[in-house]
C-alpha cells in the first residue's frame, strides 16, 4: 500500500527528481491545467462541475504515468487548486500550493520508509 502511494518519484531524492517535483512539475502542470484548459472552461461554461472536474481530471490524467493510485490520488488535490485558480485567478498560487503539496508528500514517503 505505502509503495501504491509512495512511487519511485517520491522515493528518490536525487537534486533532479527534487527539481522535478518541487519546481518543474508544479509550474507546468498549473500553467496548463489551470491558466490554460480551466481559464478556458470559465470564460465558455458557468457549471462549476464541469469548470473544477474536467481540469482536476485532466490533472489525474497527467499523473497516469504513476499509476492508477497516483491518479486518484491527486484527483482531491487537483480540485482543491481548481478552487484556488477560481477565487484568485492565479494559477502562480496553484503552482506554489501543489509544490508545497508534494513537499509534504516527500516527507510523509521519506519518514513512512523508516516505520
Amino acid at each position: 500500500m505505502l509503495f501504491a502511494l509512495c512511487g519511485p518519484s517520491l522515493l528518490d531524492h536525487s537534486a533532479a527528481s527534487l527539481f522535478r517535483l518541487l519546481l518543474l512539475a508544479p509550474l507546468l502542470e498549473e500553467c496548463i491545467v489551470r491558466a490554460g484548459l480551466q481559464e478556458w472552461l470559465m470564460r465558455r461554461a458557468s457549471a462549476p462541475a464541469l469548470v473544477l472536474g474536467a481540469p482536476a481530471l485532466a490533472f489525474s490524467l497527467l499523473h497516469l504515468m504513476s499509476g492508477a493510485q497516483a491518479m486518484a490520488a491527486v484527483f482531491l488535490p487537483g480540485l482543491a487548486f481548481g478552487l484556488i485558480y477560481r477565487r484568485w485567478r492565479d494559477w502562480r498560487l496553484c503552482a506554489l500550493v501543489h509544490a508545497l503539496c508534494n513537499a509534504v508528500a516527500l516527507g510523509f514517503c521519506s519518514v513512512s520508509i523508516y516505520f
